[in-house]
């Protein structure tokens, strides 16, 4: 199986006019080897994340989040849609979580002035039933022992953008991003924009588990081997920063930083679900218009919330596709 190795996956910039690592057909299952968004420098109690330090420090944004590509898919054209089928996302077993002084909503606020400071704590990952960590679960211990069940997914997943070149950090566009979606995740398939021949995909930054929004900015950031095939939809640009398919429902997803401000990106994600079932569905507009205010199996998801990022996606049950 082809793969690209994880000494291999440590660009922190992405964009079309670099060489392909990896060149994959249309339904080829591939792996790529991820590192942890610190470069896997936090893996003892006590670490400090450091921001001014090499390999993370830098004058505009810390180098942070290094991704595996591009990937060059056969088949794919600027203008289509490429379809990343994500199969299986296997964590190694310890990831990290903290905080980086200055950044999160409690920055500045005396009452959380005692924790707003470089820190870091190692999160165990053990196994489930199963006997490995498909099925396990996250512990951390920070004056207790606390639990809760793995999630793997990745935190970017990004096309190359149609022109320029876009950082890991920051960047979230029509080509995908930095946006944190707990559903992209083994399982789901994530549709993005190909602007380039070939699609150019990088992926990287997996979190083994996170709480919506993110809101320190840091989940259990870990490594891991990520198994995937890709499609083609041609001929058919996807609005928003992408769309996801679950298996019981379809997602379409914004970010303020795309959109122009949070209210825009919800009502983006709104009217792109709209469009989605009136053009691929065959669903009347009106009948459409009114499951957005009326189903109460329609959800709302923020998916990040955190120091000036906003992502969200408008869910729809695959029940009342008809």
């Amino acid at each position: 199986m082809k793969r690209i190795t994880r000494d291999k996956a440590f660009h922190v910039e992405f964009g079309g006019d670099m060489p392909p690592e990896l060149r994959v057909g249309l339904g080829e299952t591939f792996v790529i080897e991820t590192n942890d968004n610190w470069w896997n420098l936090l893996g003892k109690e006590g670490a400090v994340p450091p921001v001014t330090e090499p390999p993370t420090g830098a004058r505009q944004y810390v180098r942070g989040n290094p991704v595996g590509g591009p990937v060059y898919v056969e088949g794919v054209e600027p203008g289509d849609t490429l379809v990343v089928d994500l199969q299986e996302i296997a964590v190694r077993d310890w990831g990290w979580t903290g905080t980086i002084q200055g950044f999160g909503p409690i920055a500045g606020l005396k009452e959380w002035e005692d924790i707003d400071e470089p820190f870091s704590t190692v999160i165990r990952h053990v196994p489930g039933p199963s006997g490995t960590l498909r099925d396990g679960e996250a512990v951390m211990n920070v004056g207790r022992e606390v639990r809760w069940p793995l999630a793997p997914f990745l935190g970017v997943i990004v096309t190359a953008p149609e022109r320029g070149v876009e950082n890991t950090l920051v960047s979230q566009g029509p080509w995908g991003g930095n946006m944190d979606i707990r559903d992209v995740c083994a399982g789901h398939k994530i549709h993005l924009n190909a602007t380039h021949s070939g699609g150019l995909l990088f992926l990287g930054d997996v979190h083994a588990s996170q709480g919506d929004s993110e809101l320190t900015g840091i989940a259990d950031e870990t490594a891991a081997d990520v198994t995937l095939s890709c499609q083609v939809i041609k001929g058919r640009t996807t609005p928003g920063v992408m769309r996801i398919e679950k298996p019981d429902s379809i997602v379409q997803v914004d970010s303020a930083r795309n959109a122009g401000g949070m209210e825009r990106a919800l009502n983006n994600c709104f009217l792109n679900m709209m469009r989605w079932l009136v053009s691929d569905f065959g669903m009347g507009k009106r009948e459409a218009y009114l499951h957005m205010t009326a189903n109460s199996l329609v959800r709302i998801n923020v998916y990040q919330f955190t120091s000036g990022f906003f992502t969200c996606g408008v869910e729809f049950p695959k029940r009342y596709l008809g």
